[in-house]
């Protein structure tokens, strides 16, 4: 067992890879067998991640020295790195071939989730442009919060609360999208393009189209991409601005 412990503490980093790729299979496995595919696997996993989460005091999980090497996975450099290959992996060709609806449904989608996020988060006492742009930004997607309010010297705190949001964005996006679908028209690739980019979230539409219908996943991943994208150069950068005229002006 000391010789287990010990080749798993030299390499934290692959153990926490095979921790999250088991995670996803067990996830995968309850959604196809228990749930007959009613709830995505990735929506089973967050769940189980934000459990685990629980059980340390500052890092969660990785607060225990077998798990550190979940605070690197999960960390800032990991976190950005998703970012850029997300961002290097689009064709911009691609989303050009989505027609305005597509470009327009974009821009849309993350001014709308920006300043409800950051409407809410004014209601809820947050006063400060870099608070209320973090959380905004967090509104936007997970992923889109954190760098954010990186980049704005947000608290950790603001940025946890970034965070949240944009969990329950994609929870809300994984889940509800199956049941919903019919009532939006959301059975063609065209309408696809649209919802990807008013959504915006990567993990949660791609969950919810698999749930809907497995064809639509490419298509409404495509724009999704590019929403992450879009909503790292806007939100701090000119909606930042436009925030803090606002806040100077009460």
């Amino acid at each position: 067992m000391d010789l287990i412990e010990n080749v798993l503490l030299k390499n934290g980093l692959l153990f926490a890879f095979l921790l999250v790729g088991l995670l996803m299979l067990f996830s995968n496995f309850m959604s196809k067998t228990v749930l007959q595919g009613k709830l995505p696997g990735v929506a089973i996993a967050i769940f189980l991640g934000l459990a685990l989460a629980t059980l340390g005091d500052e890092n969660g999980i990785a607060d225990y020295s077998l798990f550190g090497g979940v605070a690197l996975l999960g960390g800032a450099m990991f976190r950005d790195f998703s970012v850029v290959a997300t961002a290097m992996g689009a064709d911009l060709d691609r989303i050009k071939q989505a027609g305005l609806a597509g470009t327009v449904a974009l821009f849309v989608g993350v001014f709308f989730s920006f300043f409800m996020g950051a409407l809410i988060a004014f209601f809820m006492g947050f006063t400060d442009a870099e608070s209320l742009t973090t959380i905004g930004a967090g509104a936007c997607t997970y992923i889109v919060g954190p760098v954010t309010g990186g980049a704005l010297g947000a608290s950790s705190e603001v940025i946890a609360i970034s965070i949240a949001a944009g969990v329950v964005k994609t929870l809300v996006a994984t889940v509800g999208t199956p049941f919903f679908a019919r009532y939006i028209g959301l059975d063609n690739p065209h309408s696809a393009v649209v919802f990807g980019g008013l959504i915006g979230t990567t993990s949660g539409v791609a969950a919810g189209l698999a749930a809907t219908d497995v064809k639509l996943v490419p298509y409404g991943a495509m724009t999704a991409t590019f929403y992450t994208g879009l909503g790292c150069l806007l939100c701090p950068s000119i909606f930042y601005f436009i925030v803090r005229f606002f806040v100077a002006s009460l």
